[in-house]
């Protein structure tokens, strides 16, 4: 059986300060990859939802409650919002590891801190981005002055839920401006969870909207709304092909991709006498977070005249994994 989740979940769509059904009240399941139970139904959007989003994103932006206050108040939303994180993190671990069916000691002394540390950069940064004058004549004055871009659309992994929504919440609120995150279909809880204590945090409603859904629809009308500014993707290349293209199709929205790919790890004949060692090293490579990672080495080359002496050792490494739930293993 898979370990209860808590009950601060959420299943519904986050928009503007309120969790809400799907306008056509549909919903899909979510399953424990450690065991394959459905673990809760959550909210999933489609057009008309993404629509309310970005509207309530669009709304909030203009009307300045985030993104004209100064960046000291900024500033401090953002550290008390770390703050509710970190006060939540065994919760948080916990609903991680459950729905994205990562080990919960990942989510705990990895992710957590990762998620920290990125709000907290970005909070203290946002006080510090500067404008520049350019040399003019003595009869006039020129202005660098930067601004937020509106609203961004960030399209989540299934991975790194937490740690790639902090990396792409993080910079786009700390310039003041508004987002509307797609979750993974596949470890949506976090993400909700997280909006939730950003409105406690103080952070206005509207500014942070979280659309649960499928990608090929909540996903693809995010990045082909014409009133969304910039989407930040983190998945597959072939996706992120996609986003270009959304792009193209509506109003040249500003798209920052972090698309999937793999390098080998190669051992040559020279380290034999760190063989253990370098064994150890890839093990964790390829293991890491359950092995879902988009840097996990799932190719070695290995010289040959080696090569039985290194399989030995990373099968003596990958002996020492366990497999399944450690309360049913140990």
């Amino acid at each position: 059986m898979t370990a209860t989740l808590p009950d601060t979940i959420r299943t519904r769509a986050y928009i503007d300060g309120q969790f809400v059904d799907a306008a056509d009240g549909t919903s899909f399941e979510s399953f424990a990859p450690a065991t394959g139970e459905v673990i809760a139904k959550i909210t999933a959007c489609g057009e008309e939802d993404v629509d309310r989003a970005v509207v309530a994103a669009r709304a909030a932006f203009e009307k300045g409650t985030w993104s004209k206050i100064s960046p000291a108040e900024r500033k401090t939303i953002m550290y008390k919002f770390a703050d509710l994180i970190e006060a939540h993190a065994d919760e948080l671990a916990l609903i991680e590891a459950i729905d994205a069916g990562k080990p919960i000691t990942d989510c705990r002394d990895f992710d957590i801190p990762d998620v920290l540390n990125t709000l907290r950069w970005y909070a203290e940064a946002a006080d510090k981005v500067f404008g520049k004058t350019s040399p003019t004549g003595a009869d006039h004055v020129g202005l660098i002055i930067r601004e937020p871009v509106g609203v961004v659309g960030g399209v989540l992994p299934w991975n790194f839920p937490m740690a790639m929504l902090a990396w792409k919440i993080g910079p786009a609120l700390a310039t003041g401006n508004s987002v509307v995150i797609k979750p993974p279909e596949l470890a949506t809880l976090t993400s909700l969870r997280l909006a939730e204590l950003a409105s406690q945090a103080g952070i206005p409603n509207g500014v942070f909207n979280v659309i649960p859904g499928l990608g090929h629809i909540a996903g693809k009308a995010l990045g082909l709304h014409p009133d969304v500014d910039m989407v930040t993707f983190t998945g597959s290349t072939e996706v992120g092909r996609a986003f270009l293209r959304y792009s193209a199709d509506s109003n040249l929205k500003g798209i920052v991709l972090e698309c999937g790919g793999k390098s080998p790890q190669i051992v040559m004949a020279d380290c034999r006498d760190q063989l253990d060692a370098v064994a150890a090293d890839l093990a964790d490579a390829a293991f890491w977070n359950a092995g879902q990672n988009c840097s996990a080495g799932s190719r070695i080359l290995v010289q040959s005249s080696i090569k039985e002496e290194f399989v030995s050792a990373l099968a003596r490494e990958a002996n020492k994994r366990i497999v399944g739930d450690l309360n049913e293993t140990s």
